[in-house]
């Protein structure tokens, strides 16, 4: 499944913080900005809910450990996968039975120059090529950070080039959101596609 909270300033910060598990908490705090305090609780209340509508389970704030490469695990289900990802405005989750990455960027103003230095000569040719090369950009590039945290494989800090190979064992899913964001989630090709959580995926 595939949740999005699109609205961080829908709950009280004080209340939510406390109800979190201590080590969130403590995560969220080390952050300057309420607003990115906000972004790190509201990722965190996707997984709580979609731990109890996916799963149900409810046996309070779940605590996270985490891999060799820094991915997330939950201590007492390490058989449900997920992952988490927030931009400036939203936080989205991706969960299910099998590993999964997801990331989401806001539809920034686009750089040609930053795109060079990230993306293949194949890769570069479809941006420029593009009616909205912001937006492919974009897509490109959350493929490459959803890869990224599904395998915790930088393909040996090549990020260039590490799509390059990836397409006949990965599936890549993008949706666009109105309000300015794109998202996308890196599966196995033979996993079962996730859905989104009220939206056409």
């Amino acid at each position: 499944m595939i949740r999005l909270c699109q609205d961080i300033y829908s709950f009280d910060l004080d209340e939510a913080l406390a109800a979190v598990h201590p080590q969130r908490r403590r995560q969220a705090l080390r952050y300057r900005l309420e607003r990115d305090q906000r972004l790190c609780i509201a990722a965190y209340r996707l997984l709580q809910e979609s731990l109890c509508l996916d799963y149900g389970i409810d046996e309070g704030p779940p605590e996270l450990i985490y891999d060799n490469h820094g991915k997330p695990l939950l201590r007492s289900h390490p058989e449900i996968h997920f992952s988490l990802s927030h931009c400036r405005d939203a936080a989205a989750i991706a969960i299910g039975d099998e590993p999964v990455g997801i990331d989401i960027e806001n539809l920034d103003q686009y750089s040609e120059a930053v795109a060079q230095q990230v993306m293949s000569a194949s890769e570069m040719k479809l941006i420029l090529a593009s009616p909205r090369p912001a937006r492919e950009f974009i897509r490109l590039w959350t493929m490459k950070e959803s890869l990224y945290k599904l395998t915790g494989d930088d393909n040996g800090g090549d990020i260039v080039h590490m799509l390059d190979d990836a397409r006949m064992a990965y599936r890549f899913t993008t949706l666009d959101y109105p309000e300015g964001y794109l998202l996308t989630v890196c599966q196995a090709a033979a996993a079962s596609p996730l859905h989104a959580d009220g939206l056409n995926a």
